[in-house]
């Protein structure tokens, strides 16, 4: 089974009508969503099936199974509403496509350092790398090429690069294009101002923490 990913062809729906394909006891599936499910680093939306929360998202090849409150009554066929918290998905497009952004940047300027881990919530972003240096010295040069391609407002695409394994990419035309399948958003003017900070996981270790300032 698969779930149609409404939140890849419009990221700003925060209501969709949709009906229930399964349910086991409190975890249920949908015909189409809008609610993201961890993946990638991205944190899961957080939202509601007919006024239950959803307690969880988790995807599974190209379904999404969410666990909702217990002693709900849907069944299979039934018409439910999905809302989202739009304003932590908000959050996190902005700081997803920032983490983004500098990570672009730093393989752009810095002769492609390895990246040990990611995530994306609606507080921060983090990037790790192996980095024998300290890596605050980065900074200037990420926060002033950050600030020029947000102030060049540039359009962001975002589309599958192979639709039947639903890979997607994102691309700005005359900076880059980079695999991903979270949720984006529309243009690098969004993002507004971003902050950087510094944080030393142990030897040869750094991670780039990554704020809406």
């Amino acid at each position: 089974m698969s779930v149609r990913k409404v939140f890849w062809d419009d990221p700003y729906q925060t209501e969709l009508q949709t009906t229930v394909t399964s349910v086991s006891e409190n975890i249920i599936t949908l015909k189409e969503t809008i609610a993201y499910a961890f993946s990638g680093g991205q944190q899961s939306d957080d939202g509601t099936i007919n006024d239950y929360k959803i307690l969880k998202a988790q995807k599974n090849g190209k379904e999404i199974y969410y666990t909702i409150d217990n002693g709900h009554n849907l069944k299979t066929g039934d018409t439910v509403l999905l809302k989202i918290d739009w304003d932590k998905r908000y959050k996190i497009m902005k700081l997803h496509f920032a983490a983004e952004v500098i990570l672009e940047l730093v393989n752009q300027n810095f002769n492609r350092p390895e990246k040990i881990g990611a995530n994306i919530t609606s507080e921060k972003s983090r990037i790790d790398f192996i980095w024998e240096n300290n890596i605050s010295e980065m900074f200037p040069i990420l926060e002033q090429k950050a600030k020029e391609l947000i102030a060049a407002d540039k359009p962001i695409i975002s589309a599958f690069s192979n639709e039947d394994d639903e890979i997607r990419y994102w691309k700005i035309e005359g900076f880059g294009q980079v695999p991903c399948g979270g949720t984006h958003i529309k243009r690098t003017s969004e993002l507004g101002a971003l902050k950087l900070k510094r944080d030393r996981q142990g030897k040869s270790k750094e991670r780039i923490e990554i704020y809406l300032a």
